[in-house]
């Protein structure tokens, strides 16, 4: 009777942990939008200004030591957000990223017994009869799972060229912990809708949503799976990267097998030094891989934190370099749409050029600022932005003085801050891809400057897109050509029907006026011909020399017709 008293009590104890994990977030969250309302609404209206200003940086710090308590005691997906707010050091203070940084390594395992339950449920059969050998003591611990050292069975190894294997298991539980918290943060979504500086910035509401499609893939470990192998395909012919292979009859929803690629962890710089690599030399190719999914492929890693990814020694390389990048962990992936990626490859080039304009520009593109802004303000304040700044390292612009970053603050912060700017979709796990390979970079070399990496990729990027403009200015050459031909025959046939008397005629002189409209297309037809073949000329004269001279020579052609046509008289 007690165990079955106990069985019926498990429910209702999980339900009330349940409303009390929802109740806790709420409260928190409640609290911290009052004290945000309070210092930075109401007292800078009513002329106070000068008090919220002078304790924001400890207000800072106390919030983020409060939501790290929160989120090291929840667990679940406060993890998750706490390691997203520490990865937005473009928006967030210094005291809140630092804070929570440690939010990617502080997750306590669950014990073995409890794994081993979930994992013989999900397979079906005892663990001594589907693995030769299982590590109790966890690899890695995650707010999600946690992942295991194995040995798969001879007759699986055989079979998959496979012996070591690594087996992620899910933390029992887990689904229901992120149905509350995702009620939770839904909930304090919709509390920031209603205040007008929030929303006129991003919609939250479809931000948690999107967080919440990318939670709920992230523990589907078929989803996940699935990633691994498209990422895989992605760069099956780049020598740089290597990804873990599947073992699809040991996996399911909730039980993840893959091959043991554990190597150097990417961070380890004297573990680098000791195997020969040069960590200055893995950043660039590290930054190279993530803009080639972000801008090229369109599918991409959103949580390349140190932990997911491993630098594996290599001999014979053709690479370059006697070592791969090898990426784990595909349970967060992003895809960049067609028009959006066109937007960020525009983005990219402007800011490798340092064109203030034309970064405003891109960023309205993107979606980023709305299409009723005036961006001239913002045009100003990224022109000096890219003067003072432009090309300077994370060192480097730690070396500034801080006076200067205040002066332009100052100078352009109402600009900014009054420009109505919007958050849009697919951006969250772009902001978080680029701001932890932005980290990743610095930590491999304190010197490094993310422009040394920007400006080749950019420079090829604006090669591809020229060759698209000479393809466009061909095509556009030979239809003009084309309309060139026809447009007299076309004329004479009209002139024809004139002749037949199918056509009533009472205006004097009608064949003289169609005789000087035919010339008139001509002359017309001839400038367009030497327009288009002079600008392709212009365009590929920096990768093609000699066919330039030809395309620009040749446009001459056209151009005397044309001058001919108009001195005969009609």
């Amino acid at each position: 009777m007690a165990s079955v008293h106990h069985a019926r009590a498990d429910p209702d104890t999980r339900a009330g942990n349940t409303r009390a994990r929802y109740r806790r977030i709420l409260r928190f969250a409640a609290w911290q939008l009052a004290v945000a309302w309070w210092f930075e609404l109401f007292l800078p209206r009513i002329g106070l200004r000068h008090i919220a200003d002078r304790n924001r940086s400890d207000r800072m710090l106390r919030f983020a030591r409060r939501f790290r308590n929160l989120a090291v005691d929840l667990g679940g997906l406060m993890i998750k957000v706490g390691q997203f707010m520490s990865s937005r050091l473009d928006v967030l203070p210094p005291q809140i990223t630092a804070e929570l940084e440690g939010l990617q390594d502080e997750v306590p395992p669950v014990p073995f017994p409890a794994i081993r339950a979930l994992a013989e449920a999900e397979l079906g059969a005892p663990l001594e009869t589907v693995f030769a050998f299982v590590e109790e003591t966890p690899m890695a611990a995650a707010s999600l799972g946690q992942a295991h050292r194995a040995h798969l069975l001879p007759g699986n190894a055989a079979d998959t060229g496979l012996g070591r294997v690594v087996v992620k298991v899910q933390r029992p539980g887990i689904a229901a912990i992120v149905d509350v918290d995702l009620a939770a943060l839904r909930k304090v979504g919709r509390w920031l809708s209603r205040i007008r500086a929030v929303a006129n910035r991003a919609d939250v509401p479809a931000l948690v949503e999107e967080f919440a499609q990318t939670s709920l893939e992230e523990i589907d470990y078929l989803n996940e799976a699935a990633n691994s192998e498209r990422f895989a395909a992605d760069f099956a012919h780049d020598d740089r990267v290597t990804v873990p292979e599947v073992v699809w009859e040991r996996t399911t929803r909730r039980v993840l097998t893959l091959e043991d690629v554990t190597a150097i962890k990417i961070t380890d710089a004297a573990a680098l030094r000791a195997a020969g690599i040069d960590p200055a030399e893995v950043a660039p190719v590290f930054a190279a891989v993530m803009f080639d999914q972000l801008f090229t492929n369109g599918f991409f890693h959103a949580d390349p934190h140190p932990g997911n990814m491993f630098i594996t020694p290599v001999a014979g390389s053709t690479s370059g370099h006697p070592w791969k990048l090898t990426f784990i962990d595909f349970g967060m992936m992003g895809e960049v749409p067609p028009q959006t990626r066109a937007g960020l490859r525009k983005l990219l080039i402007a800011a490798a050029a340092r064109d203030g304009k034309g970064l405003v520009a891109a960023i309205r593109d993107v979606g980023v600022l709305v299409p009723s802004a005036d961006p001239a303000g913002l045009e100003r304040a990224m022109t000096q932005l890219f003067a003072r700044f432009g090309g300077m390292g994370f060192a480097e612009l730690r070396d500034v003085d801080p006076r200067e970053f205040r002066d332009f603050a100052a100078e352009f912060g109402d600009v900014v801050r009054s420009l109505p700017f919007q958050l849009p979709e697919n951006f969250l796990l772009i902001i978080r891809a680029m701001s932890l390979t932005s980290g990743v970079c610095s930590s491999l070399n304190a010197r490094f400057n993310l422009w040394d990496s920007v400006e080749p990729y950019a420079a090829q990027l604006l090669r591809d897109e020229r060759g698209n403009l000479v393809r466009d200015v061909a095509a556009q050459t030979v239809d003009t050509v084309s309309l060139a031909l026809r447009m007299p025959q076309r004329l004479d046939n009209v002139l024809s029907r004139i002749d037949e008397g199918s056509v009533q005629v009472a205006i004097p002189r009608l064949e003289r006026q169609v005789s000087l409209l035919v010339r008139m297309g001509q002359r017309v037809a001839y400038a367009l011909v030497f327009g288009a073949l002079l600008l392709a000329g212009a365009v590929i004269r920096v990768n093609d020399t000699a066919l330039s001279n030809v395309l620009m020579i040749g446009s001459v052609i056209p151009l005397l017709f044309g001058l001919v046509l108009g001195r005969r008289r009609p």
